[in-house]
């Protein structure tokens, strides 16, 4: 049987006792109802994992000992998404938890020219990359990065450390299959509802970017987001 698996914010090494958070003392406490002695999982969602043992079992702050600990590398390849915010939150939600399952390493929400939404729930979302990290018994999260235009995000170093650079668009063009390759990172740029404008791709596309198809079919663009990461991480 598995253990539970819970997420911690922040530790160090050297710790050998943990106090776990209110939300978190109360679902091992009240909800599990666990009590001293027994065992659970920890993770920083930075590669550590945490076996630890209860000492005190208070539904506020309960505490644990620390038992063993191990460091995880992140997985090959390393992929990342930057993708257009979406008008239904719900629908962009889904897209996160979903990436996270998959194992996507970056997040970068864009805001494009026919993007018609530039809400970001920051406290939310992150509590959506954490429930699925856990969910999925991960140690690594996702790194979700600040809403950024789609002219700015060509000139970061998210974009130009990228060795293998994709837009998935609906224009007509010329387009490669999608493939994985395991030995390169990858970026891939999802647009939104809309799709890109012509201006846009042309930048991309100026900018190292490979035109690819993801199908014979039009896709919304968290389904897009979706099948580009399974592709990426060589998961089909």
């Amino acid at each position: 049987m598995q253990l539970p698996f819970f997420y911690i914010d922040n530790f160090d090494t050297t710790q050998k006792e943990i106090v776990l958070n209110e939300e978190t003392s109360k679902h091992v406490v009240q909800v599990l109802r666990m009590r001293k002695e027994e065992r659970l999982h920890l993770t920083d969602g930075k590669g550590t994992l945490i076996t630890a043992e209860i000492s005190e079992n208070n539904r506020k702050h309960c505490s644990v000992r620390v038992k063993e600990c191990s460091f995880w590398k992140n997985e090959n390849p390393s992929v990342s998404i930057a993708i257009s915010l979406l008008k239904n939150n719900n629908r962009f939600e889904w897209f996160l938890e979903k990436a996270t399952e998959i194992g996507i390493h970056l997040i970068i929400p864009l805001l494009c020219e026919r993007t018609e939404k530039e809400k970001f729930k920051t406290g939310r979302f992150y509590q959506i990359l954490i429930s699925a990290m856990l969910q999925s018994r991960q140690v690594w999260l996702p790194e979700l990065c600040t809403p950024v235009s789609f002219n700015d995000f060509l000139n970061q170093s998210a974009f130009k450390t990228a060795t293998k650079k994709y837009i998935a668009h609906c224009a007509d063009s010329e387009k490669i299959k999608l493939i994985s390759s395991q030995n390169d990172s990858s970026l891939i740029l999802i647009g939104p509802e809309g799709d890109f404008s012509d201006d846009e791709i042309q930048m991309a596309i100026n900018a190292g970017c490979q035109p690819i198809t993801l199908g014979n079919t039009r896709l919304r663009t968290e389904t897009a987001g979706m099948v580009a990461a399974v592709l990426l991480k060589n998961l089909s």
